[in-house]
């Protein structure tokens, strides 16, 4: 089978297609051949390994100090179960699948029948529920922490990513009055998933145009914290989807001393949380948001992509001779 492999970290170059064995499935996993995965901002950064410091000797300890383990890219993946494990009762052979899991761009792949894996509706694509398990999950575990009512303000900075387009709509599904803040090329996007205003942070700043928001919704780890923390309400709620431990004192600190409340938790993967999403997509709440497609031969090519920070939603890759 072929699949993508990277024995040093660096530039997008280091990325390999190669045969290897197809694997077997055990008795508690599923064999998957997979359809779609993706690139995302984090295979990127795993990758090069250009996380924030506090965050990289960790890395290396699991990864690999000097170079990875023979490691894979991909964090989710969408395609049929072709073979079960004879004490997996959970799913069935034909079944069609998505879920979030670390080497996900590869033809097939191994998981535990218990793993965080959900049926693809019928009336939604390969491609459309691919885009949920990083970018929906990460979206709906920290908007949920903040309770958010109908008609409250609600500011998303960096929107047009995969973390933020689902935020934009599922807050608007809650019933939010939505900022969303991104570079020019992203904001007629943002407008269409529901964005009832958009800021180009190249041109503006949010906090000096006295608007107080119930929540702000932070995907990218770029903008001021005390800026965020003094455009919130006086109850109002930080979500902080990446951050590092100086960011999680202030935020403790906040928590201590004002009525404002910050969220930086990690969010988990659940296979209901998958289902719930994808049924939000069939009833059209919510839409996956694909900016281009790739092939597992041009993986490389959606790296590069998607290291310019100009992706609008999700970067999907079809494994198979054609990009669909």
């Amino acid at each position: 089978m072929k699949t993508i492999t990277y024995s040093r970290y660096g530039s997008p170059d280091v990325l390999q297609l190669e045969e290897v064995k197809k694997p077997e499935p055990k008795h508690n996993e599923v064999l998957i051949k997979i359809h779609v995965s993706t690139v995302t901002m984090g295979d990127c950064e795993l990758r090069s390994l250009t996380l924030p410091l506090w965050t990289r000797i960790p890395m290396r300890v699991i990864m690999g100090y000097r170079r990875p383990r023979r490691f894979s890219p991909g964090m989710e993946f969408a395609g049929m179960i072709e073979a079960v494990g004879k004490n997996v009762d959970t799913f069935r052979k034909g079944d069609a699948v998505f879920g979030i899991s670390m080497g996900t761009n590869m033809e097939y792949k191994c998981r535990s029948g218990k793993s965080a894996m959900a049926i693809k509706p019928d009336g939604l694509s390969f491609e459309e529920v691919v885009t949920l398990p990083v970018g929906g999950l990460n979206a709906l575990h920290f908007l949920r922490k903040a309770n958010i009512r109908p008609g409250q303000k609600v500011l998303i900075i960096g929107g047009g990513g995969s973390i933020g387009s689902y935020g934009v709509q599922l807050a608007k599904f809650y019933g939010a009055e939505v900022t969303a803040i991104d570079n020019s090329a992203k904001l007629d996007m943002l407008r269409s998933i529901g964005a009832d205003h958009v800021i180009d942070y190249t041109k503006e700043d949010f906090s000096v145009n006295g608007v107080k928001y119930n929540t702000i919704f932070d995907t990218v780890y770029k903008s001021s914290f005390s800026k965020c923390v003094n455009s919130l309400t006086p109850d109002g709620c930080y979500l902080m989807a990446n951050t590092g431990p100086r960011r999680m004192l202030w935020a403790l600190w906040v928590r201590w001393t004002t009525r404002k409340r910050t969220v930086f938790t990690l969010a988990g993967d659940s296979a209901q949380d998958l289902a719930y999403l994808a049924g939000l997509m069939v009833s059209g709440k919510i839409k996956a948001i694909i900016d281009r497609k790739f092939s597992l031969e041009q993986i490389a090519a959606a790296h590069k992509y998607v290291e310019k920070g100009l992706k609008k939603g999700c970067v999907v890759v079809v494994h198979g001779n054609q990009v669909a």
